[in-house]
């Protein structure tokens, strides 16, 4: 990989970058289902603690992938260190334990014969040049009871040892008379480990009531959290925050937060310096962040809040987690940043990017003198940049999907359109390209998964392709969508589907009207809940589509909460689904007999988060209704269908199930 040097020079306030961002308007692509449904060409990409080296992921056949490490020296050489072929296992991504050691992630859907589908995660330490590879979950032997399915996690990466990382470990019962782990002694711990030499220090025994901690960024921890259970040790949805003092092993109480209501404040980071924690916490029906004194005064502080959408996310950077903004989304998203010297940053990149007006900081040096930069739009799939901050230099280290390079890519607006109560629904619409003004289209409504979720403005490869073959795309926020706040989310998109999916129906009949769509040739297509949506939609009698593709979709909520029959979330997914006859009335699987358009579902075999089994159902009930109904199966898939050809066979089927409705 050739690494493209610029200069970056002071402009007043500002930075100048010298390099043509501009992209060819180049020929149609000989299979625009595969060069959209190709998974990006780079991806996790990550600095080493020096910022003299990257690590990277490239996609390989299927769902395999490759993890590369490279010194940014001129000529420096791609070191290939980890690789999995994705039968099951499958690689996440490598980040830096040291300046030699990395640690990587892999994890895989596995068939387990006596608790079914199971999700495994697996912790691995590489040096960078790929060799002495060593796993660092924690190991199970005829002895354990249980299956340990996470393999450990990352919470500190300065444990004040350049090879040892902290890291929380699940460890399960073991009636071994040998082992130190006993019934009393499982559940989550936390280790020092060093990556090199596989030595542990057991810094925090482990307790099954444990959830996680949080420390300073330093090596120290700050914030342990429990969770509540109910009946049987099922999730509650209730979290217990308690802290420890500056140069204290008390925990004491800090907070409470239920994550069905979000009531109470969630911390997510510490900042050592202030001593106090940042977490969330409602203002007025909306998320906002708030800080809170880690000492026994507690003392809160409104860090930032807006009066029309949530704050949402956390911004911090680097190895330590220095904390420095928040972000939220409004028809585009922001970043407010609160540390001085990362918002002159912000301001100079901007200036620096105006075609890339979505600029995030994704990773640090440890002194802070190189950042890994990510910026993209709706129509730049997004380039990773390295940032020299001491000679204003910028290299462009490579873009994230380059078979995309070339193709024009289809502008995204944001839109309001009225629906059947006057509510006033923000959307996203996309036009194919050069056709902006285009009447009389093809056209898809496209809800968002979720249905906790909201979509935003920038690059997505689902409604890209659509508008490249020549259809307007809508991608409605309905009411239960997350983002705006308690009023807009209701009792969430399931218990409040008939404002979710009237607001749905709605964005069809407004592309009618605006005569954007042709009313003979509008479909709708959706992902996970995008998907009940979109069933759900065929169902009612105002349903203006003439197509249905579900992906991934949930059929009936009663599966849906089957399929957590035996976990602990149970209760939390009950208590959000509801129950009695209105589950029935919310699930397309009961309102099929309803349903009068083509219907096309798509599902992996191995999907976790929807089992494929609520497809099958569909597909049973729909064709012993005389209806017309195509199941696609991917064998050993799971719910986001990470495989190239598996994702340009989706979009031709979609095509040709939307084209054949549309022209019967």
């Amino acid at each position: 990989m050739r690494i493209h040097r610029y200069e970056l020079a002071p402009l007043g306030t500002a930075l100048l970058l010298l390099v043509s961002l501009a992209r060819a308007d180049g020929a149609k692509p000989a299979d625009p289902a595969l060069v959209f449904g190709t998974r990006e060409s780079v991806a996790h990409v990550h600095l080493s603690p020096d910022g003299m080296s990257v690590s990277y992921v490239e996609p390989a056949k299927g769902q395999g992938a490759v993890a590369y490490t490279l010194n940014l020296a001129n000529g420096g050489k791609a070191h290939a260190i980890q690789y999995a072929d994705g039968k099951p296992y499958r690689l996440e991504g490598c980040s830096w334990a040291s300046n030699v050691r990395l640690i990587c992630t892999v994890y895989a859907m596995i068939k387990d014969p006596n608790y079914g589908l199971l999700p495994q995660v697996r912790v691995v330490a590489i040096n960078a040049d790929g060799s002495n590879s060593q796993v660092l979950s924690t190991r199970q032997n005829e002895y354990s009871r249980g299956v340990a399915i996470g393999g450990g996690e990352i919470i500190d990466w300065s444990s004040g040892d350049d090879d040892a990382v902290l890291m929380t470990r699940v460890y399960v019962p073991d009636d071994h008379a040998g082992s130190h782990i006993g019934n009393s002694l499982a559940g989550l711990g936390v280790d020092r480990v060093n990556t090199r030499t596989l030595e542990v220090k057991h810094v925090i025994a482990p307790n099954s009531e444990v959830d996680g901690y949080i420390t300073d960024g330093h090596g120290v921890l700050r914030i342990m959290i429990r969770r509540k259970t109910v009946g049987g040790g099922s999730d509650s949805g209730q979290l217990r925050y308690l802290y420890r003092a500056k140069d204290s092993t008390d925990w004491r109480p800090l907070s409470e937060y239920d994550e069905t209501t979000r009531m109470g404040f969630q911390p997510v980071a510490v900042d050592p310096g202030l001593d106090l924690a940042y977490g969330f916490m409602k203002k007025d029906g909306r998320m906002a962040v708030y800080s809170m004194k880690l000492d026994s005064s507690l003392q809160q502080e409104l860090v930032y809040a807006r009066p029309d959408v949530d704050v949402d996310e956390f911004v911090t950077i680097g190895r330590q987690d220095r904390a420095v903004g928040v972000s939220y989304a409004t028809d585009i998203r922001h970043v407010h940043y609160f540390a001085a010297d990362i918002d002159q940053l912000r301001e100079s990149l901007a200036a620096a990017l105006p075609r890339q007006p979505l600029v995030d900081i994704l990773d640090s040096s440890v002194d802070g003198r190189h950042l890994l930069i990510y910026a993209s739009s709706d129509t730049d799939p997004g380039t990773y940049f390295i940032l020299d901050r001491n000679t204003h230099q910028m290299a462009n280290f490579s873009g994230s999907r380059d078979q995309l390079e070339g193709v024009q890519l289809a502008h995204v607006k944001s839109v309001v359109y009225p629906s059947g109560d006057r509510t006033r629904i923000p959307a996203y619409l996309t036009l194919p390209p050069g056709r902006e003004d285009a009447k009389g289209l093809p056209a898809i409504v496209m809800p968002h998964g979720g249905p906790s979720y909201r979509d935003e403005w920038g690059f997505d490869w689902l409604p890209q392709y659509f508008a490249a073959r020549g259809y307007a795309v809508l991608q409605p926020e309905f009411r239960g969508s997350s983002g705006y706040g308690d009023g807009w989310f209701v009792n969430n998109g399931f218990k409040s589907w008939q404002l979710a999916i009237g607001d749905v129906i709605a964005g069809g009949r407004w592309l009618v009207s605006e005569g954007i769509a042709d009313p003979a040739k509008l479909g709708i297509v959706g992902w996970s809940y995008g998907g009940y949506a979109a069933l759900q939609s065929a169902t009612m009698d105002t349903n203006p589509f003439k197509a249905v593709v579900a992906i991934a979709p949930v059929t009936d909520l009663n599966l849906l909460r089957d399929e957590h029959s035996n976990w602990s979330d149970y209760y939390v997914i009950d208590k959000f689904l509801g129950s009695g006859p209105e589950s029935r009335e919310a699930s397309p699987l009961q309102r099929a007999a309803k349903i009068k358009v083509p219907v096309l579902l798509v599902h992996g075999t191995l999907d976790f988060n929807v089992g494929v089994d609520e497809s099958r159902a569909m597909a049973k009930r729909l064709k012993s209704l005389g209806a017309r109904v195509e199941l696609l199966e991917f064998e050993g898939l799971d719910h986001n269908l990470e495989d190239s050809e598996a994702r340009a066979e989706l979009l031709r089927r979609a095509d040709q199930a939307l084209t054949k409705a549309f022209n019967p």
